[in-house]
């Protein structure tokens, strides 16, 4: 019998890469096998992918930044989050930025936990121009010249919205 598809929020996924998700959170597939998956899966899907039950929606300065999974959680959602600065990367803003977006968003979910994975930065859009004259005598030659562009950034991170059970 062939593979089914699931569908989420108008995206179909070849339930192939949803039993992949599954075990790459029961710790099945190595780090790098699961980040390969969420970069392959976040071209084509929206800025969340349930993997497990979401909940009543918490605020998100509850939200608890985990580096390191904890011992015990359940997973809820890959959650993915961008923010867009222009001429320079955004540096530590842009980072403190997405990762508010992606505990607002792990909240939303219900997820009182959310695990950092992966961040990126991308330069989406650059524009520049230059000119240049020269002027010519008998005897020598002047050149001068200008430029200058500008560029827009994007700051993308990518994080595991979970439930950790207090207690």
């Amino acid at each position: 019998m062939g593979w089914g598809y699931f569908s989420i929020m108008g995206y179909r996924a070849d339930i192939r890469g949803k039993l992949a998700f599954k075990m790459a959170f029961s710790g099945g597939v190595s780090r790098t096998v699961t980040a390969l998956l969420m970069a392959v899966t976040a071209a084509c899907a929206p800025t969340q992918l349930l993997t497990g039950t979401a909940r009543t929606p918490i605020n998100p300065a509850d939200v608890v930044i985990y580096c390191a999974a904890p011992p015990i959680f359940e997973p809820i959602a890959v959650i993915r989050a961008s923010s867009r600065s222009l001429i320079a990367a955004g540096g530590a803003g842009a980072f403190d930025r997405v990762v508010q977006r992606l505990k607002e968003h792990a909240a939303k979910l219900g997820a009182n936990g959310l695990i950092l994975d992966d961040f990126d930065d991308q330069q989406s859009l650059s524009l520049g121009a230059g000119a240049g004259s020269d002027i010519y005598t008998h005897n020598a030659s002047i050149s001068l010249g200008w430029g200058g562009f500008f560029g827009l950034f994007k700051k993308t991170g990518t994080g595991r919205a979970i439930y950790v059970p207090r207690g």
